[in-house]
């Protein structure tokens, strides 16, 4: 297993932690929390629900906020509803992982009146088979075709792209879309990519599927999220993570990994770095070092 790339090979847990419904079409922001998130974002109200404000607000959403898996590590609560996310990435200044990134963002474009789906797909289904769906949520959003919205992988792509098969290419990495068995479509991410590639049907929705997959990454001890620190970010030129006491960043020129010494420097590359407030910094890095105390010890 790749040390940056936590295969997400877990049995059904208990399903009674699966969190509070949500339709499959996207909630909507209202007019103040979408004022309060574009602002967040850098951007005003868009003139028009079109391709070109598409990519804008793709970009800028990637570009700022932070993915991160913090309270799955920390056992802190997740409620992956798209208000409870609101208030933790745009009022509480947090990252979120794929189901608050990309639920978020859903709920913002349905707000600006983009006809959005909310698509139940699968991180590593390619060596995990149809266990790892609903491991991933991701958006389908239907404008002079159809296009894939992803700002939830964490380092992947930074514009939407059609939603068929073919080669992509973005800030020099190359990416791709590739059919796979039983009508599913796999996004292979960049060489470097933390998640290698994900699994998805254009047009398949199941909300109780991304329920159980997300108690499960948020509460059982299998889950990579709770065995580790994950933090990612899209920085002019590069892309950022934290794989528990390590700083990676890669670049067109390769992937330099640096050791985080203490909680002082870990603190600091939470706010200057990857620029999230996170409540007790110090008791994060504190569970960092226990984890990889246990590692050494097993």
């Amino acid at each position: 297993m790749d040390t940056f790339s936590p295969v997400q090979t877990l049995a059904p847990g208990n399903h009674s932690l699966v969190p509070r419904d949500i339709p499959a079409e996207p909630f909507r922001l209202t007019p103040r929390e979408l004022d309060a998130y574009l602002a967040r974002i850098g951007l005003g109200r868009p003139r028009a629900a079109d391709l070109p404000t598409l990519v804008a607000l793709h970009h800028a959403h990637v570009t700022s906020f932070t993915w991160e898996a913090i309270d799955a590590f920390m056992g802190w609560p997740v409620d992956p509803h798209p208000r409870a996310t609101f208030a933790k990435m745009v009022d509480g200044r947090r990252g979120g992982w794929c189901y608050e990134m990309n639920g978020l963002f859903g709920a913002a474009l349905a707000a600006l009146g983009y006809k959005v789906t909310r698509l139940c797909a699968g991180v590593r289904r390619a060596e995990m088979g149809d266990m790892a769906v609903g491991n991933h949520l991701t958006l389908r959003v239907d404008l002079d075709q159809p296009w894939l919205a992803e700002v939830g992988l964490g380092d992947a792509i930074l514009a939407p792209v059609p939603m068929r098969p073919g080669a992509i290419e973005q800030y020099g990495r190359a990416f791709a879309i590739a059919e796979a068995d039983g009508g599913w479509l796999r996004f292979h991410n960049h060489r470097h990519g933390a998640a290698p590639s994900f699994d998805f049907r254009p047009g398949h929705r199941d909300e109780a599927a991304l329920a159980a997959a997300h108690a499960v990454l948020t509460r059982d001890a299998g889950s990579p999220f709770v065995r580790n620190l994950v933090v990612q970010r899209h920085a002019p030129g590069r892309t950022e993570a934290i794989f528990n006491h390590t700083r990676r960043i890669v670049t067109d020129a390769g992937v330099e990994e640096r050791p985080i010494t203490d909680a002082r420097e870990f603190a600091r590359l939470l706010r200057e770095v990857f620029q999230i407030e996170v409540p007790e910094p110090e008791a994060v890095w504190a569970r960092v070092v226990e984890t990889e105390r246990d590692w050494l010890a097993a």
